[in-house]
């Protein structure tokens, strides 16, 4: 009996994953915009999700193995509503697809990649997820990024994972195009400086300058209070390496 071939996935995202109150405000406009994602902006149905967060660091290279039934979720965030505490995503765990990451990445050069069998989705994967596969029912998997490290790392990092695409994964980096919350806290207006680095990152990749975007810190304006540190841009780099064709979703932190 042949068995089907997965899905060949052309193209990946990066999706700045904003507030986590995403999860339950109808006032956002993004969370219209993520339920959406299937109907609108990306029908394939991928036979597996593998999320970049920008809310899962580790020193080396990590990927969860989740085998045993739905993953878990994460509430690593404080001050929010009950309600927020209460929300469930039971996707079911992508062991298959976290031993194809960690045998990727050791082929390509990635001298130590490390499995958790424990850990599950950190809101940077399972808010955007609920709002754009509700029925979680794809198997989902998470890697770590590196702080330590740079953005060619990270970058060099997604061309390592690109196969994943032919096999039907959906490779998804969730971070935000910008990312000062200090600067944020009290405003709810778009600040220069955040629309002169978006303006700059969009363009940049319109225009396939990858190589600027690896070096941002000195190509960009504002680069470094629009990412004081680098944890929410690190997975865009991943995303990048991995895509042909990225998909860049601009969801601001505070909308």
């Amino acid at each position: 009996m042949m068995m089907a071939m997965a899905m060949k996935i052309q193209d990946t995202f990066f999706i700045s994953h904003g507030s986590p109150k995403l999860s339950i405000d109808e006032s956002m406009p993004a969370r219209h915009f993520l339920q959406s994602f299937q109907q609108k902006v990306y029908p394939p149905r991928p036979s597996s999700i593998l999320v970049i967060s920008g809310h899962w660091e580790t020193s080396y290279p990590v990927v969860n193995v989740i085998s045993d039934g739905p993953s878990d979720i994460i509430y690593d965030f404080w001050g929010y509503p009950k309600s927020m505490y209460q929300l469930k995503y039971p996707a079911p765990g992508a062991p298959k697809m976290a031993k194809r990451v960690k045998e990727l990445l050791m082929s390509s050069g990635f001298k130590r990649v490390d499995e958790d069998k424990k850990r599950g989705l950190d809101h940077g994967a399972w808010v955007p997820l609920m709002l754009m596969y509700p029925e979680a029912d794809i198997p989902v998997c998470q890697l770590s990024f590196q702080t330590d490290k740079d953005a060619t790392y990270h970058y060099n990092m997604g061309k390592a994972l690109a196969p994943l695409k032919d096999e039907g994964a959906l490779i998804v980096g969730s971070g935000a195009a910008t990312h000062n919350l200090k600067m944020l806290s009290n405003t709810t207006l778009v600040q220069p400086w955040a629309q002169e680095f978006d303006s700059w990152l969009k363009e940049a990749l319109i225009d396939g300058r990858y190589e600027d975007v690896n070096n941002y810190k000195e190509k960009a304006p504002h680069a470094t209070v629009a990412h004081p540190l680098p944890d929410h841009l690190y997975p865009l780099h991943v995303a990048m390496g991995a895509g042909v064709c990225l998909v860049f979703l601009m969801l601001r932190i505070n909308s």
